[in-house]
């Protein structure tokens, strides 16, 4: 019953690991096409890409916590090789991408801050 719960559990924070994900990804669309159309008003700024980047990338990273969560639940339920292959590459994954998204945030901020 136990075992029963946690694979539940496990798929559960997948699935809410996809939707962290795919909000993020419509929010990206939206506001990649929003400062597309600002070309033609000349309100376009390189500024507001970075930015769409690091919050792309902040989903990104929440939806692969999750993600990380979720498959440490499945390789406790059933530790094999393959699991902990996968485990450890999401690991190496996600925290490639925390190192250079901090990088591109704290640029950002230092741009902005010599901006104003």
């Amino acid at each position: 019953m136990l075992t029963q719960f946690l694979n539940l559990l496990a798929t559960i924070i997948s699935v809410t690991s996809l939707l962290i994900v795919t909000y993020g990804a419509l929010i990206g669309i939206l506001s990649f096409l929003s400062n597309e159309l600002k070309r033609f008003t000349g309100n376009y700024s390189t500024t507001n890409i970075r930015k769409l980047r690091a919050t792309f990338g902040t989903y990104l990273l929440l939806g692969l916590e999750f993600l990380i969560a979720s498959d440490i639940l499945k390789t406790v339920l059933e530790p094999t090789l393959n699991e902990l292959i996968v485990l450890g590459s999401i690991v190496v994954l996600r925290t490639i991408l925390s190192v250079f998204l901090n990088k591109e945030i704290k640029e950002l901020e230092a741009e902005v801050q010599t901006e104003q």
